[in-house]
């Protein structure tokens, strides 16, 4: 069963320092969770997905529910054994997936969407989505939310919460198995009494951590910002917190700030595949004629097998020649850039001197300093495979 320790809060922020322990090894926190939808990393094999230093990534149930089925991947012994990935895995629900479609229908018990390829009806509630992860058998499953769009109004985005909450206990009636730790959803797009009452109201259930979802649905950083900054204080401060799809490097040392411990993104391995390639100095894009005669590595001070290896202008003309090592190299190097941004986090945490890391590299990361206005209009998360 995980247990998660809370042991230190830096002195400037809400910042923490956590350790998640469980059967399959421990887990750092603040911890950045690699996307593996269909139990594979594209374009990484589960070998190179660890010597990035990833320790616990992330799979999809309902994607893995449609193909190829929780009843196969049981009867090879579990997503682990499966994938040959013998660290955590958490699973997403597929809440968002599934109301990210633009053909379902949603009851108060669930909800009915179409098969992607053969069309038939498929009906997922909240014992179906606990019944398909216990199958999997992943470490940390997530409980099935509603994900309320953005914008949405009040009085549909309270009933939404509303929905949530219940949900959620009927996930937890569904829980049997006791190696499986259950993540509740705080929902409530960006409403603060609704933010505070669903913390609440799901903190009363003692799960073993909680998440904040609906952040990644295009209302931009200022408010992710607010959004989290309103959440966290209510979640149980002796229980790991998790911001669901968030996000850029500027994203997660915002949310550090305010006191989440976990998260994933798609954008590490899906921008490397669009040779978009990230640095201390900011992002950059390989495919451009700049990096022709470019005999530096990617970034200087990265340690990763590709910065080691080999220099801007070779992976230059593998993104060119259309070479699939393109991807692989940029994967490689986009996964440790964001691992390493973490370890770097939680050492300053730990040294109280979080905000002045923060502070420093953000400076040199955007080019310019932290009090000028920031990016928004993002939108992390994705309904198709990584």
């Amino acid at each position: 069963m995980l247990q998660f320790s809370l042991l230190h809060k830096d002195r400037s922020s809400a910042a923490r320092l956590g350790m998640l322990t469980t059967s399959r090894g421990d887990i750092p926190t603040p911890i950045f969770m690699p996307v593996a939808t269909h139990g594979a990393m594209k374009p990484l094999t589960p070998v190179q997905i660890e010597e990035t230093g990833a320790k616990i990534i992330l799979s999809n149930t309902y994607h893995l529910h449609l193909q190829p089925g929780e009843g196969l991947v049981q009867k090879a012994g579990g997503l682990h054994r499966f994938m040959a990935w013998d660290k955590p895995i958490l699973t997403d629900s597929g809440g968002f997936q599934v109301f990210s479609l633009p053909k379902k229908r949603i009851t108060d018990d669930g909800v009915f969407f179409k098969h992607e390829l053969t069309g038939d009806e498929i009906y997922l509630d909240p014992a179906a989505a606990i019944r398909i992860q216990q199958d999997l058998g992943s470490d940390i499953m997530m409980a099935f939310d509603e994900c309320i769009p953005y914008p949405c109004d009040k009085s549909y985005a309270a009933q939404s919460t509303q929905k949530t909450i219940r949900w959620l206990k009927e996930c937890q009636k569904a829980w049997t198995s006791p190696k499986q730790a259950l993540f509740g959803i705080v929902q409530g797009s960006v409403y603060e009494d609704l933010r505070m009452m669903c913390a609440h109201e799901m903190g009363k259930l003692d799960l073993p951590g909680y998440a904040i979802g609906g952040v990644s649905v295009g209302e931009g950083l200022e408010l992710l910002k607010q959004v989290v900054g309103w959440t966290a204080p209510h979640l149980p401060e002796h229980k790991p917190r998790y911001l669901m799809g968030v996000g850029l490097p500027e994203d997660i040392l915002e949310s550090v700030e305010r006191g989440m411990d976990m998260f994933d993104c798609v954008i590490p391995t899906r921008y490397a595949r669009s040779a978009t390639l990230f640095t201390r100095r900011g992002k950059i894009r390989l495919t451009s004629k700049n990096y022709k005669r470019d005999f530096y590595p990617i970034d200087p001070s990265c340690s990763c097998y590709t910065c080691r290896t080999f220099t801007r202008a070779y992976l230059h003309h593998l993104f060119l020649a259309n070479e699939v090592l393109s991807a692989v190299l940029s994967a490689i190097h986009n996964i440790t850039f964001y691992l390493t941004l973490m370890a770097e986090m939680r050492q300053a945490i730990a040294d109280n001197r979080f905000m002045a890391y923060k502070e420093a590299f953000l400076t040199d990361y955007l080019g310019r300093s932290t009090d000028a206005p920031s990016a928004s209009g993002r939108s992390h998360r994705q309904t198709k495979p990584l």
